[in-house]
């Protein structure tokens, strides 16, 4: 659209990573032929404009702009192949004319934000009566009439055009009226028609003010300057601002006195993913992979060739997958689209048509595997890649001289890497590893190490290029990978309500050797375990916080605050462990008893003899009175056994009691299954546990033994084959250590006899032979 104020200046309003916008754009651009490429983009980015036409430079990228004092302050400017901007760098590199970044610079949008922080924090203080005044910053209100429109019309105005035209989906009705048109026809008059009216309708808010002022006064000075064709391109909602020039003195009314910060600029690569509307990108779109398909299929006049090759897409897809989908299948599904098209009206298969084709053809009315669809082909897969000149963000560049001098080059295939943390270089390389975790960079992933001790790790490295991403994500927390990791951490803990996610974070910042994150994410987690009376949350908290405790030798660390805020939460856990094992179902009673194995092991572990004792008397207290779940009271007897806390003539009346006859078979089952789950080769080896079950099974009546008879089936058929094997082994043994008899046996006396008629059941239950 050319300006009424101005021959030398066309303002082409576009939508950010709309194809049809960047088809059209490329064409009016054709036909303009300028001397100059203005972009709506941050100012402070001008001098890496012209990167974009690097053969090396592949989209999808992005420009960041950040306070490199205070890195987590910055932003991100996307670009697709697609992109109408990335087009016109692209373009005006082709045909040697400048291109220049024209919205209002980060270093005044960052100065803004920082100033309306230290407002509000300033609002918030106890003593201060006066509250701030959002309305007078920009971006955070608008003009009045916008409080009785719908939320959904401020936040996009598309909306508003959508539904005067009868359509409920403004993404789908662009996506025809605009993005799948093959040529230009007045596309840009009448979008800026559009918006005019829209404007009119809602208004502008105060950012938008600004950012037009700005934008107006790059115009007047490319003007200034003697271009003579001046192309600006800019998002369809400023079109209408840019193309009615005001007086120069209005837009400088507006400008002056703006605060500023220094910046610096960098291009990063990016993903679909991130561009994706879903990922939470303001000006995303729902389906960059799609588009990208459109952009690269322009060719197809009138769509009539999208059908076959987006579908022979899904059907490669599927295929992949195990899908049994035909050449028929294909072809069914095509003309199923073309009658779609017939039957609703449009000119162009949109995505709506392919995905209900390939539903109803391909997959035979089941939509589930449209996911798969979705993920790989609707959004995309595709991941950018940068130059090696360009200059690198503070966070990847501490992290490739920390890969540089401890000598750990990225690769793409797997590399396993044994660290001994007692050499100097190795403890280092573990402290890179375990920070960039805390970053949600896995590069390395921690395996089981061999040997003893905590001196050694054993990591899996593997170089992905989205790591390269995800690195650029974590530098909004710091410009070094210490410094980013640590307020990660810390931002971690105060938002984690949970005290078991906390001790977890805890295990993971005490190897980072964080000083200052670990005192935060103790200070939060005391704070919690003190109000907390969920023994099951100050369970699930203990065996990571035990594991954190054993990093204190051969780091240097101090696990002294860990192990006080250990102790005093197992001590709450051991109070209120009777009342958290009350009306438990089958799977609460699972998990509890899974546990109380973790968390017998963690005590044990940090060999507190006090802290031991009172936790053995809480499982002893599950014992008496009315019991718990099985499962809950059978794997406490099994723990006190093997700590030595119960004798084992104990628990064999444990083990009587527990399988009564008066006991109900799936109660007595639970009970087995609790105080042997897990336990096939001990039982095979102690004396003890065998003599127990031994004797138990010798003092049933008949009756009473094939009652139970399935439960046992049920509780042996989980132990391994080969255990299975050795117990029907020590069976077959005509003698062997003496049993543990329960007190019934011991009264009543051995009857061989009775043994022997048991031992062909006993045997086909575990598999064995029978004895001859």
């Amino acid at each position: 659209m050319t300006s009424a104020m101005d021959q030398r200046v066309a303002v082409f309003g576009i939508r950010h990573h709309g194809p049809g916008s960047a088809r059209s754009l490329l064409r009016a651009l054709e036909e303009l032929r300028p001397d100059c490429v203005l972009v709506e983009g941050p100012g402070d980015a001008t001098h890496l404009a012209a990167l974009a036409a690097d053969p090396a430079m592949k989209p999808p990228v992005a420009l960041m702009v950040y306070d490199p004092e205070e890195p987590s302050r910055g932003a991100f400017y996307p670009f697709a192949e697609f992109s109408p901007e990335w087009q016109a760098l692209r373009h005006a590199a082709a045909a040697g004319v400048p291109a220049r970044f024209i919205d209002l610079p980060q270093r005044h949008w960052l100065a803004l934000r920082k100033q309306l922080e230290e407002a509000a924090a300033a609002a918030a203080e106890p003593d201060d009566a006066v509250e701030a005044d959002d309305s007078a910053v920009p971006g955070e209100a608008g003009p009045e009439q916008d409080e009785e429109l719908p939320p959904e019309w401020r936040r996009d105005p598309l909306a508003l055009l959508a539904r005067a035209a009868g359509s409920d989906d403004p993404e789908r009705w662009w996506e025809q009226l605009v993005e799948q048109r093959s040529g230009r026809d007045g596309v840009f008059e009448a979008v800026a028609e559009a918006m005019a009216a829209v404007r009119a309708e809602v208004g502008a808010d105060e950012r938008d003010l600004l950012r037009e002022a700005w934008m107006r006064s790059e115009i007047r000075e490319a003007r200034k300057e003697g271009f003579e064709r001046i192309a600006v391109v800019c998002g369809a909602w400023h079109a209408p601002a840019l193309a009615a020039m005001p007086a120069a003195k209005e837009d400088a009314g507006l400008l002056r006195g703006l605060p500023k910060i220094k910046t610096e600029a960098t291009w990063a690569p990016w993903t679909y993913e991130r561009l994706a509307s879903g990922s939470g990108y303001a000006a995303g779109v729902e389906s960059p992979g799609w588009y990208e398909f459109l952009w690269r299929n322009s060719g197809a006049e009138g769509g009539g060739g999208l059908p076959a090759r987006w579908l022979a897409r899904v059907a490669a897809v599927l295929r992949e997958r195990d899908f049994d989908v035909s050449p028929g299948h294909l072809i069914e599904a095509v003309r199923l689209v073309d009658a779609l098209c017939a039957v609703r009206g449009v000119h162009a298969p949109g995505l709506r048509e392919m995905d209900e084709a390939a539903v109803s053809v391909m997959l035979f009315g089941e939509p589930a595997p449209l996911a798969l669809i979705r993920k790989t082909l609707v959004v995309g897969v595709a991941l950018g890649e940068v130059p090696e000149g360009v200059p690198a963000p503070p966070l990847r560049a501490d992290l490739e001289r920390q890969q540089k001098r401890l000598r750990l080059k990225p690769t793409a295939d797997h590399k396993d890497v044994d660290l001994d943390l007692r050499n100097a270089t190795d403890l280092e390389r573990s402290r890179l590893l375990h920070r960039l975790l805390l970053l949600d960079v896995h590069w390395g992933a921690m395996r089981e190490a061999g040997g003893r001790g905590t001196f050694r790790e054993s990591w899996r490295l593997q170089w992905l290029p989205e790591l390269a991403v995800s690195v650029v994500a974590a530098s909004v927390h710091g410009n070094t990978v210490e410094n980013a990791a640590g307020a990660r951490a810390v931002k971690l803990a105060r938002e984690t309500k949970r005290i078991a996610e906390l001790a977890t974070l805890a295990l993971a910042v005490l190897p980072a050797e964080l000083p200052d994150a670990v005192a935060a994410v103790m200070e939060r987690l005391g704070a919690l375990a003190a109000v907390s009376g969920d023994a099951v949350q100050l369970l699930d908290a203990l065996p990571p916080l035990a594991r954190a405790c054993r990093y204190g030798d051969v780091r240097g660390t101090d696990p002294g605050g860990i192990l006080r805020v250990f102790e005093s939460m197992a001590a709450r856990a051991c109070i209120g462990l009777k009342a958290a094992c009350v009306a438990l179902d089958d799977e609460a009673a699972g998990a509890m008893a899974a546990r109380f194995t973790a968390v017998d092991a963690a005590i044990g572990l940090l060999e507190r003899a006090a802290l031991l004792g009172e936790w053995r008397r809480a499982l002893a207290g599950l014992l008496g009175g009315t019991p718990p779940h099985g499962l809950v009271a059978g794997r406490a007897c099994r723990l006190l056994l093997d700590g030595g806390a119960l004798a084992a003539d104990e628990a064999a009346v444990q083990f009587g009691l527990a399988l009564s006859r008066s006991c109900d078979a799936a109660a007595a089952g639970a009970w087995v299954e609790g105080f042997l789950g897990g336990s096939g080769m001990l039982l095979v080896h102690s004396d003890v546990l065998w003599g127990i079950v031994d004797g138990w099974l010798c003092g049933l009546p008949r009756e009473a033994f094939i009652d139970v008879l399935p439960v046992l089936r049920r509780t042996f058929s989980r132990f391994e084959a080969a255990e299975r094997r050795m117990m029907g082994e020590r069976v077959r043994r005509p003698s062997g250590t003496a049993a543990v008899a329960s007190p019934a046996v011991a009264a009543e006396g051995f009857d061989a006899e009775r043994a022997d008629a048991v031992l062909p059941l006993l045997a086909a239950l575990l598999g064995a032979e029978a004895p001859s």
